[in-house]
């Protein structure tokens, strides 16, 4: 059973959850809307641009989570689901993971953006292998830090070898669909690399080696 692997952000959502779940704790007054809104759409362009500081990133982005409590939290995120996500989940996204499902792949996402915000997405997708930044915990609240390595660039390498180990499993006809150039780590590794309306980076080098590209948003 190959994997067939996704991204999530800007390949199987039409948007980025992590930089729409900044916008909406802006929304909510939730965070210091002016400087929080500033500081998210820098950090959006940094990894755009391929100049993410991951370490950064995730501090500034897991702080909120430490300051409220595990219910409220979780209020805000089903509210975020309904408003934020569920208008940009693609039809096309749906039926690509059901092509592979029918083929007997087994699908999986993986992406930078953390667990607590992408586990009930791809449980909507109805995928439940996911491999997503973890943030730490310590009695039941969230410490605003990381547990383990974050699932970015090549950290998506390693977490995966990880599972593979775990689940005596291999890349052998896998796939891997992204649109990020921040994603060629993995996408060198996999059989199957697709760019998936791929930023400039991306599409320029999927053209230069041959690799598919496609769009989920026709």
């Amino acid at each position: 059973m190959p994997l067939a692997i996704f991204d999530l952000d800007n390949t199987l959502l039409a948007g980025d959850s992590d930089h729409l779940w900044g916008e909406y704790l802006v929304s909510q007054g939730i965070v210091d809307g002016e400087h929080y809104a500033r500081e998210n759409t820098r950090f959006y362009h940094d990894y755009r641009n391929g100049t993410l500081d991951i370490d950064a990133f995730l501090r500034f982005t897991l702080r909120p989570l430490s300051e409220l409590p595990r219910e409220r939290l979780e209020a805000l995120r089903a509210d975020f689901l309904e408003t934020c996500i569920a208008p940009i989940m693609l039809e096309q996204a749906h039926a690509l993971i059901a092509r592979h499902r029918d083929a007997g792949d087994t699908p999986m996402i993986i992406t930078a953006t953390n667990a607590f915000i992408t586990a009930p997405i791809a449980a909507r997708f109805d995928i439940p292998h996911l491999l997503a930044t973890l943030p730490a915990e310590r009695d039941g609240r969230y410490t605003g830090e990381v547990e383990g390595t974050p699932t970015f660039r090549e950290g998506k390498v390693e977490r995966l070898a990880a599972w593979l180990a775990e689940h005596d499993r291999d890349l052998a006809g896998s796939h891997f669909y992204s649109d990020s150039h921040n994603d060629l780590p993995l996408l060198e590794r996999v059989a199957h690399p697709v760019a998936v309306d791929p930023d400039p980076q991306l599409r320029a080098t999927a053209e230069a080696r041959g690799w598919p590209v496609i769009s989920l948003r026709a």
